[in-house]
């Protein structure tokens, strides 16, 4: 006899492999008398059944049923699998809210894949910026980020549209970022909706105070405690203690706002927040030489960090890998809030990467200034369909995860890094004239040279471990004669982390996904000594002082 039911091919799959609990829930309700259905994961074409298990006492009424499905032993994994709800009787069933999930991080419910946890968490991150970009504002205020609509039960949760062209469940909602970024051991940095949404529409003045006090709720359900509405709400949510929060948003990418509303709508919800927090840093949207720079001239208005974003290809990232060195040391601060070298698809290449570890010695070199930054995008499923967006950090599908050349240097800028920063300085920098690309021609740029090396250094106060990190932008091998100075000692053996390909276009893929990784080996140091950086490469050199 033929089987009637449903199936579901997931995201293009399922992750299958041995000996593995899946935790699932479906609604259901029917008519019938002794109503049961099986819920399977099966292969393709139905002939191998990897897990399965009945749902009985189906009632008239809509029921939550929770189920477990558990792999068998021996089963070579894979991601070409369906999941069926099969009827086991005749009759009439109907079903909603199905729900599925493989092992997760931490083992936390609705929570994350455990292979892109693990990546982002090798990151060392110390901050995760959540909703974050235009899902925070929505084509409409109907489609907003409305964390309040986004927290208690997942089940009831309304969803949205998002503004790239799908529907959000809002199954990650706000708790989930905010347990997302504990899991990393990463503190939150929370952008919050500040009036405005992607078609123009916007609001100001009294109109704006719904809002303002969704944000200050939203702060309120972030850190409050037991003694606050919202704060007790997130403790019943199921996280007893309050987040640690230092920074908040307001809005996002408001230099996009053609309505000149923004220094009316920032100094109204700025004022608003440092009232009740007033030990929050706040991040200002409009940021240096955008059409909404005047808000800074604007009297009475406070910046204390403005947010800048920055996507351009490797040249481009070579043209600025000085650009705050001059900074005024007296204006804003700055938060680098999305960037990255857009090279390379659907992630990224080699020569993204050797701009991107450019561009980050420009961040390190000034973090005095530049007090954070985050790449973006992170995640990209590299199956046919599932991209918007070319060159993301890291590439996914069903089953397996990779990072890109880009991911690699960030995991090397951020594991091997101190608390101060070591002066360089730097003669007989070779120099290389930079192609003409597409985006030159748009912007009508001249052709020009950059230098082939960049550079950084910290100190662990500590320690007194040194971090040198160089970047040959080139494909020939440089040989630098490096001098220390300041140091009563150091030891002759350093550790050597060096990513590098022997081709700039290189890169990995789902299919090979360790082919440019970071190799750690060991280097001779001194107070003087000469090392070859081999070319196309980001390299680490630790070196321990006393």
């Amino acid at each position: 006899s033929k089987k009637a039911g449903l199936v579901n091919d997931g995201f293009w799959g399922f992750p299958i492999r041995s000996t593995t609990l899946y935790k699932g829930g479906v609604y259901l309700k029917s008519e019938n008398p002794n109503a049961s259905v099986t819920v399977s994961l099966e292969s393709l074409d139905g002939k191998t059944v990897y897990a399965s298990t009945k749902i009985q006492n189906i009632g008239k009424n809509w029921q939550k049923f929770s189920f477990a499905l558990t792999t068998g032993k021996k089963i070579t994994a894979t991601k070409d699998a369906r999941f069926c709800i099969t009827a086991d009787n005749n009759g009439k069933y109907w079903i909603t809210r199905v729900t599925l999930f493989p092992p997760t991080f931490n083992n936390r419910e609705n929570g994350s894949r455990i292979d892109l946890m693990t990546m982002m968490k090798n990151m060392n991150p110390k901050f995760l910026r959540f909703p974050g970009g235009n899902y925070l504002e929505g084509n409409r205020f109907a489609d907003r980020f409305n964390w309040k609509a986004t927290i208690g039960d997942v089940d009831q949760r309304p969803g949205h549209q998002s503004p790239w062209g799908y529907t959000s469940t809002d199954g990650f909602g706000l708790l989930e970022f905010l347990n997302w970024a504990e899991d990393m051991g990463a503190e939150p940095l929370l952008a919050v909706f500040a009036g405005y949404t992607l078609n123009g529409d916007h609001l100001e003045g009294d109109a704006l105070q719904p809002f303002i006090q969704d944000a200050l709720d939203e702060i309120e359900y972030v850190t409050g405690g037991a003694d606050t509405k919202w704060g007790a709400q997130r403790i019943k949510d199921g996280h007893p203690a309050p987040f640690n929060l230092h920074y908040v948003e307001i809005g996002n990418e408001d230099w996009f706002d053609r309505s000149g509303s923004y220094a009316q709508r920032y100094r109204q919800m700025y004022e608003a927040i440092k009232a009740k927090y007033p030990q929050l840093h706040l991040i200002s949207t409009t940021g240096r030489g955008t059409n909404m720079s005047e808000i800074m001239n604007e009297p009475g208005i406070k910046l204390d960090i403005i947010d800048e974003h920055y996507y351009r290809g490797a040249g481009d990232m070579y043209r600025a890998a000085f650009q705050y060195d001059n900074y005024d040391r007296k204006g804003p601060k700055v938060f680098c809030g999305e960037w990255a070298t857009r090279e390379g698809e659907p992630t990224t290449n080699m020569n993204a990467a050797l701009g991107d570890a450019a561009w980050m010695t420009c961040m390190e070199r000034n973090s005095d200034v530049v007090i954070a930054s985050c790449y973006a995008p992170i995640f990209v499923n590299v199956n046919p369909g599932g991209s918007q967006w070319q060159s993301d950090l890291m590439g996914y599908n069903a089953l397996n995860a990779y990072g890109s050349p880009s991911y690699y240097a960030q995991v090397m800028f951020g594991n091997y890094l101190g608390d101060k920063v070591v002066p360089v300085s730097a003669e007989n920098i070779p120099q290389f004239n930079l192609p003409m690309n597409h985006f030159d021609s748009i912007r009508g740029a001249k052709p020009s040279t950059v230098p082939e090396l960049y550079y950084v250094a910290t100190k662990d106060s500590k320690t007194g471990v040194v971090n040198l990190k160089v970047v040959n932008a080139v494909g020939k091998a440089q040989t630098l004669d490096i001098n220390i100075e300041g140091a009563d000692k150091i030891v002759s053996k350093a550790l050597k982390v060096q990513l590098s390909s022997a081709k700039p276009e290189d890169t990995n893929t789902i299919d090979n996904p360790t082919k440019i990784v970071p190799v750690k080996s060991s280097a001779k140091v001194g107070k003087q000594f000469t090392h070859v950086f081999a070319p196309y490469s980001v390299t680490v050199l630790q070196i321990q002082t006393k």
